[in-house]
């Protein structure tokens, strides 16, 4: 590795998800505005609305919702051209 290449400030930081209060530390060199203590640390915080712990695609709640038919439309239009 090269020296001098990587941020100075590159520190252990909390994600908090906002929408289910789950709190992950990984190592990050993002500037925080706000701290948190966990288990008698403080680390910087930082504030997200969905992560891989709320989002549905992860969580396995994710749904196709066909309201106008759009599947059945195109199937109708472009479904069927190999079959002339």
């Amino acid at each position: 590795m090269k020296k001098d290449i990587h941020p100075a400030e590159y520190r252990e930081v909390a994600f908090k998800d906002m929408s289910n209060d789950e709190v992950f530390i990984t190592r990050s060199t993002v500037n925080a505005k706000e701290t948190i203590e966990i288990d008698g640390v403080t680390y910087p915080l930082v504030k997200l609305e969905i992560t891989s712990s709320s989002h549905p695609f992860f969580t396995g709640k994710q749904k196709l919702v066909d309201t106008a038919g759009r599947v059945d439309k195109f199937m109708s239009r472009y479904g069927n051209r190999n079959k002339k």
